[in-house]
């Protein structure tokens, strides 16, 4: 299991911008980031670390060799992968805390081999007809998101204060506006 809300796996990211944004994405919603090499930057680069701002510092990304490895050292067991070939929608899956998502570079997605290996838990997002794909940092915050709303319709997260949530087991407050439970 992720140590934080959702995993995020980045397989084989080529571009320091995107892993700083995604990064951050992954600092502000508790997710944690592990990725897979060869990456196509070093992770100390200015520009990933100038997408993450100050946030880089604090994320504790995770880098493994391989997908082989990934699975080695964390026995991953919830995982969805993200792909444009995906006849499901995210919006149909069941996304639960602990969960692992799993996206593939810029130019290629995820392999082929991954995906087949992996069948009845791939997940696309959906677009308008005739259009390739989005940009792998703004289609990882709109997947954690749905991931968020999905946690938070079930309970298992709870609004605290606009714009803020936590884990069910950590909430020790007055209820947020429109929650069960607020009076008024």
């Amino acid at each position: 299991m992720p140590r934080g809300l959702f995993g995020v796996v980045l397989h084989e990211p080529e571009i320091p911008n995107n892993a700083g944004n995604i990064g951050r994405t992954c600092v502000a919603t508790g997710c944690t980031l592990d990725l897979i090499r060869p990456l196509g930057f070093d992770t100390s680069e200015k520009a990933c670390r100038r997408a993450g701002l100050d946030y880089w510092p604090r994320l504790g990304v995770r880098e493994h060799d391989s997908w082989e490895d990934f699975e080695a050292a964390l026995a991953p067991q919830r995982l969805w992968f993200l792909s444009t070939k995906a006849t499901r929608s995210c919006f149909e899956a069941d996304i639960r805390t602990g969960d692992w998502l799993v996206f593939g570079k810029e130019t290629a997605g995820l392999p082929q081999s991954l995906l087949n290996r992996h069948e009845g838990r791939t997940l696309a997002l959906p677009m308008v007809p005739g259009e390739r794909s989005l940009n792998v940092a703004t289609a990882v915050c709109a997947v954690v998101y749905e991931g968020i709303r999905q946690c938070l319709s079930r309970g298992e997260l709870i609004l605290t204060a606009p714009g803020r949530f936590v884990p069910k087991s950590e909430a020790n407050h007055e209820p947020a506006r429109g929650e069960p439970g607020r009076q008024g």
